[in-house]
């Protein structure tokens, strides 16, 4: 079992930053990682993913060159650096940790989530 907690969403003004961690325990630390988030009557959609390793990360398009997420295994920690933040970054944010190797963009693939942190980004 893994248990993951999200951390650090808000309310913050568009243009401004956040960032998100999120805390695993229980199992090793040795999961590929991803963020997705979930506006109101929204599917849940993926946001950024990173191996186990941190050698490969992914994005969606519309958050390109604003967000970036990296790991401390250290730390058993993943964040995710959110800037110029927009109103439709608007969501709950959830990370999710994944122990097969393929499938990072689709929620199906992972296998243990964390409860989300609100982001709220005002106009």
């Amino acid at each position: 079992q893994v248990q993951l907690v999200e951390s650090g969403g808000g309310l913050v003004q568009a243009g401004g930053s956040l960032r998100l961690s999120c805390a695993a325990s229980g199992r090793t630390f040795s999961s590929n990682m991803g963020w997705f988030r979930q506006a109101p009557g929204k599917e849940r959609e993926f946001v950024a993913a990173i191996s186990w390793s941190g050698g490969r990360t992914y994005y969606v398009d519309s958050v390109k060159g604003r967000f970036t997420i990296s790991r401390d295994n250290a730390k058993n920690t993943v964040y995710l650096q959110m800037n110029s933040l927009k109103p439709e970054d608007t969501a709950v944010y959830y990370c999710a940790a994944r122990y097969g190797s393929s499938g990072y963009a689709h929620s199906t693939s992972y296998d243990y989530w964390g409860p989300g942190t609100q982001v709220t980004v005002s106009s």
